[in-house]
């Protein structure tokens, strides 16, 4: 019978090879470290429970746990127990080397220029976790059953007054969805089109590939319209036979960073009333304008003619999961279908503390404090750009996250390649072109709200390094 001390024990799979009990446990644990399996400040099972698990002598694992803390690859410290070292490379026993079948562990880039993120180390953890005392404690018991497809009310409610004030939208809250984050509602949108009928939905020549292929899942073409240094080039949508719906970024082109020119939006919104046609929104970063005051929502043209979709993915984080659709009276009941077929409704609880969050109006004061931070980044990149760097030109800055630089022909790829070298992540403009796009020019979207506040200074100095 184990004795009951054992039982409290944490488990480690490991069983000792090689010859004699200590060199064989030895060697099994550097295999384990070697390898990746067991991960730097793993806590490893005390001696006498180790000892227990494997039949053999305290002793012989005490031993064992000595040397190896002699030889660094473990550490052990009065009250924290013994852990795997926290080393960029364990050494290798004497005598031996490197084990050629180990998979090579891949290591995060020192500095993260990538697009699409806001500064994760931002968000309002104590302002978000007031919201959601609030929000519980007021919340009645049936807001925890299961609920209206579209979404909790006071979300709607709360959401319909601030995109009416902050980005100019006709928002009812009996017309606002609201969908774990931009893609799921993008899908709920692909089966509805093709309930319609639609074949084909446009998109713009530069955005993102994951968009396109959940059009095309649904059973959608996409054909691209050319983008220039107006936006999208909306009159050619009636030159594009067969297109019942297009997706657009008016607001702040992904990834070019224009704004949609007001004859385009007009334009835009002549084609979906002559045609019959549907304006996909994605207002992805709209609050974020620095220069002027925002642009506001192409749905306020016509939002029987346009979807108007934001999330709370750039203002606040991607992990939250929360978006919102603002869809056209005869759409509501049809979306909600689509939704109950495989998601019936998003998570309560968060969907609660935003409501409160922007009630309060501590969803103002976030991003406000943000569009500050976000735009001295802008200008100390461009800045930087200008000093380290003369003569490349940045464009896309009025607005968002994220800047295109533009490089001379033919370096874009070395130009990332040097990056990755330096352990900058980079992502290359052409990464975002449509396949059936005309070639562009080459180009990085630099993600300037990607780094935390203390990581900022160093990747805009790597970044200046790559740059030929």
């Amino acid at each position: 019978m184990t004795d009951s001390w054992a039982a409290f024990g944490a488990d480690l799979h490991i069983e000792p090879i090689g010859p004699g009990l200590r060199s064989g446990l030895m060697d099994a644990l550097r295999e384990a470290v070697r390898t990746g399996r067991l991960t730097p400040g793993t806590r490893l099972p005390s001696s006498r429970t180790l000892a227990a698990d494997l039949g053999i002598a305290r002793n012989t694992v005490a031993d064992a746990y000595a040397e190896l803390v002699a030889e660094g690859w473990l550490t052990a410290r009065q009250g924290s127990g013994t852990r795997v070292a926290r080393r960029a490379d364990a050494p290798g026993p004497v005598g031996r080397g490197r084990d050629p079948r180990a998979r090579p562990v891949r290591r995060r880039p020192a500095h993260n220029l990538m697009p699409g993120s806001p500064d994760l180390s931002a968000f309002p953890r104590a302002e978000w976790l007031k919201a959601t005392r609030r929000a519980l404690t007021a919340a009645p018991d049936m807001a925890f059953g299961y609920d209206d497809p579209r979404g909790r009310v006071e979300l709607r409610a709360a959401l319909a007054d601030y995109l009416a004030r902050a980005r100019g939208v006709y928002a009812d809250p009996e017309r606002i969805v609201i969908c774990s984050g931009f893609v799921h509602g993008l899908t709920l949108m692909g089966k509805v089109l093709r309930r319609h009928k639609v074949r084909r939905t446009a998109v713009e020549s530069y955005g993102l590939d994951i968009h396109w292929n959940l059009l095309a899942e649904a059973g959608l073409t996409t054909p691209c319209i050319p983008v220039d240094g107006l936006g999208a080039r909306t009159g050619a949508l009636g030159e594009v036979p067969g297109v019942g719906a297009v997706l657009l970024t008016p607001a702040h082109q992904f990834p070019t960073g224009v704004p949609l020119h007001p004859d385009r939006r007009a334009a835009a919104v002549d084609w979906a009333r002559s045609s019959g046609g549907l304006i996909l929104e994605d207002d992805y970063d709209g609050e974020f304008r620095y220069d002027r005051q925002p642009v506001g929502a192409l749905q306020g043209l016509d939002p029987e003619r346009v979807v108007y979709m934001g999330t709370a993915s750039k203002s606040l984080a991607p992990g939250l999961r929360l978006a919102w659709m603002v869809l056209p009276e005869e759409l509501v009941e049809e979306v909600c279908e689509a939704k109950g077929g495989f998601d019936w409704m998003s998570g309560v609880p968060d969907q609660l503390t935003l409501a409160e969050f922007i009630a309060s109006g501590a969803y103002d004061r976030h991003v406000r404090a943000m569009r500050l931070r976000y735009r001295r980044r802008r200008d100390e990149l461009v800045e930087a750009l200008a000093e380290r760097a003369p003569g490349f030109r940045v464009s896309g800055i009025a607005a968002g996250l994220h800047a295109v630089l533009e490089l001379p022909e033919g370096t874009e790829q070395s130009v990332v390649q040097a990056a990755t070298w330096q352990g900058l992540a980079l992502e290359k403009l052409s990464r975002f072109r449509h396949q059936d796009a005309e070639p562009g020019r080459d180009g990085l979207v630099i993600g300037y709200g990607t780094p935390s506040e203390s990581g900022w200074a160093g990747a805009l100095d790597a970044l200046c390094r790559v740059l030929p």
